[in-house]
């Protein structure tokens, strides 16, 4: 099997292991199956051959402790969110992230207290450029 490149997106699945995973810190095969929701049913197996792909993928690393592998985010959830808001700013947004902002602006369900915090966030950001 061929080695993947690190800078790949995760699928569903891997996502929802980093995301059980990043809130864990560092965990197990069995820490990750107990923090998924009630009722979805995955196998010990299945659950082990998907975090070794997130090894594989260079997302996490691993070390062993006793009989048990654990496993450690290798990339932060900022690093992962910002790499993904590039990827679909380049791929929908025709590499415009003014585009993707204004779609987001315009969402006729966005509050608000988002907007207004969103407003916050642009004023800072301009004031610590300019600043």
């Amino acid at each position: 099997m061929r080695k993947k490149k690190s800078n790949e997106l995760l699928t569903e699945v891997e996502l929802e292991f980093m995301n059980e995973l990043w809130a864990l810190g560092e965990g197990t095969v069995r820490d990750v199956l107990d923090r998924l929701p009630e009722g979805r049913d995955l196998a010990y197996t299945s659950a082990a051959t998907i975090l070794r792909i997130l090894e594989q993928k260079e997302f996490v690393t691993s070390r062993k402790d006793g009989k048990s592998h654990v496993f450690i985010p290798s990339l932060g959830k900022d690093a992962y969110q910002t790499r993904s808001l590039k990827d679909l700013s380049m791929k929908l947004f025709d590499d415009t992230p003014v585009s993707l902002v204004a779609r987001l602006v315009n969402d006729d369900e966005l509050t608000d207290e988002a907007l207004g915090t969103i407003r916050a966030l642009v004023d800072r950001r301009l004031k610590n450029d300019t600043g």
